[in-house]
């Protein structure tokens, strides 16, 4: 049994949108939906750049979860092409143009076209933390040990 979440989402120009897809899931148990470029015309990402790619819709997804903005392993891996804030939130009470902040990685420009997949968003329940001040913490067995700590 698959567990849905309603996600409301408009087009902001419909008349704009009737090219592009929607975010969607490419097989049964994928977590992520793929979400696609809104650009107009070709933009060309260069090395080291970044830059905020349109999406041309805004969501609105139910109190106690976010949509997570994740990078697609296809671009990162063979193109270098990620989420510069990964994973990027988007939060149950935005309800602006979704927009994808990508960075491209690689030594080679890279194009982004209209209905390009940029991205894959996840549905992921939020748990809100209460914060309680101690005096001091538990003793575990790491203690302070930080980044690389156990060996590599």
């Amino acid at each position: 049994m698959k567990a849905t979440i309603p996600l409301e989402i408009t087009w902001l120009n419909p008349t704009k949108a009737h090219d592009l897809n929607l975010p969607t899931y490419h097989s049964d148990l994928a977590s992520g939906m793929d979400v696609a470029a809104a650009v107009h015309e070709p933009l060309v990402l260069e090395p080291g750049e970044i830059t905020m790619i349109p999406t041309g819709f805004a969501v609105a997804i139910a109190p106690g979860f976010e949509l997570q903005v994740r990078p697609r392993s296809g671009l990162a891996i063979k193109h270098g092409i990620t989420i510069i804030n990964t994973p990027g939130t988007i939060d149950a009470d935005y309800r602006g143009e979704v927009k994808i902040g990508l960075i491209n990685l690689s030594k080679a420009p890279y194009t982004i076209k209209r209905n390009d997949r940029i991205a894959q968003l996840v549905m992921a329940q939020v748990s809100r933390a209460e914060l309680k001040v101690v005096d001091e913490l538990d003793e575990t067995a790491r203690q302070e040990g930080g980044f690389g700590h156990t060996g590599v």
